[in-house]
């Protein structure tokens, strides 16, 4: 066995494991810090919104032998607007000019040609209207509202309401994180962007739904106990599918950071970032809330019950006393698929005051005639 596959057996077992729910404070402070930047960096640069939502006009070139910063200076000289080049296979450049109409981008036509030395009816022009772009727009915040009510509803009845509470504060942490980088970096949204965006969700979901599963089965009949509190059951929980999760995001996110840098980056393809992006700080954003954000949550959510302090009263008096006696006040390990439940107080044995004396023989008494012998 590798490794990794060995930690991840001993972390099943809870043989080894990290407190990550006894140090969700620092976790809850670095997600603040985090979506405070993002939302700081969308609210001073914003998004760099593509021609699909702003309308505009894209031009594709024939093969001409400038560079990308002279059709970029070209192209920004004759519109009068910030242009987006990008080198196409063949020499060819598609350009893009946002807020540009009909009539003006006839004129732009004409001047890219001269500049680029090519024909005029060589070059391509497919205008966009903001009309369209605001109908994508609205149909992705449509879309997105739906899935997040269906996933609480979901999350409620195959949980309970507090998973499903936990689970939607990681959704818009991670939604949150991913569009704040994106204002932050000025990488163009696109359509392509806003599928991204949704696709993030299923993963992020996913791990956290690994963790939500084995927690509902471990803690079970946890007030019938008096050896973990809930919180420790959750961090079994999270130890448990750690090397799980981890796995799951390294696979997913290799060939997503081959299209983003190594597409986008090194070969120039410019469109893929468009996605890729996304789904590179969407699928990080998500492994990380799904074991720092959602879990501890549940976990503070439910130790608010009354039964659970209770429970962890019991617990934590339970410890005092084994210290009191020099024993271990650690709480012990236990497998992963069941855990020993402590007997009840009315099912012990009642305890003997004092020393101890001679159980009497079974034999006493057996054939004598009861009274006083004569």
């Amino acid at each position: 066995m590798s490794k990794l596959g060995n930690l991840g057996a001993r972390l099943y077992r809870g043989e080894v494991g990290y407190d990550f729910v006894g140090k969700r404070k620092i976790w809850y402070g670095i997600s603040i810090l985090i979506t405070i930047t993002a939302i700081v960096g969308l609210a001073v640069r914003g998004l760099n919104m593509g021609i699909e939502f702003e309308g505009g006009a894209v031009f594709n070139t024939p093969k001409t032998s400038v560079s990308v910063a002279q059709a970029e200076e070209s192209a920004e000289k004759a519109s009068g607007h910030d242009a987006i080049v990008q080198k196409l296979g063949g020499d060819k450049f598609r350009i893009q000019i946002a807020g540009v109409d009909i009539k003006k981008s006839d004129q732009i036509k004409k001047a890219l040609a001269e500049d680029l030395d090519v024909k005029a009816g060589d070059i391509d022009a497919d205008l966009v209207g903001p009309s369209w772009g605001e109908q994508i727009a609205n149909k992705a915040w449509q879309g997105l509202a739906i899935f997040m009510v269906l996933v609480v509803i979901y999350l409620a009845i195959a949980f309970e309401w507090r998973m499903a509470l936990a689970a939607l504060i990681a959704l818009i942490h991670d939604i949150t994180i991913t569009v704040g980088v994106y204002a932050l970096v000025g990488f163009e949204v696109t359509p392509g962007t806003v599928i991204g965006l949704l696709t993030i969700l299923g993963y992020s979901l996913y791990d956290t739904v690994v963790v939500f599963d084995s927690l509902k089965e471990q803690s079970k009949d946890i007030t019938k106990q008096t050896r973990w509190t809930y919180s420790e059951l959750a961090n079994r929980s999270i130890n448990g599918t750690l090397v799980r999760s981890i796995n799951t995001t390294v696979v997913a996110l290799l060939p997503v950071a081959g299209l983003l840098f190594i597409g986008g980056g090194v070969l120039g393809a410019g469109m893929l970032n468009d996605i890729s992006l996304s789904l590179f700080v969407g699928l990080a954003a998500g492994a990380y809330s799904s074991i720092f954000i959602a879990t501890p949550l549940v976990a503070d959510f439910k130790e608010r019950e009354p039964q659970m302090k209770a429970l962890k009263k019991r617990v934590l008096a339970k410890r005092a006393a084994a210290a009191a006696k020099g024993e271990s006040a650690e709480a012990p390990e236990f497998a992963a698929d069941e855990y020993a439940r402590d007997e009840e107080p009315g099912d012990a044995a009642p305890a003997v005051v004092g020393p101890r004396t001679q159980p009497p023989s079974r034999n006493r008494g057996k054939g004598r005639p009861s009274g006083k012998r004569r």
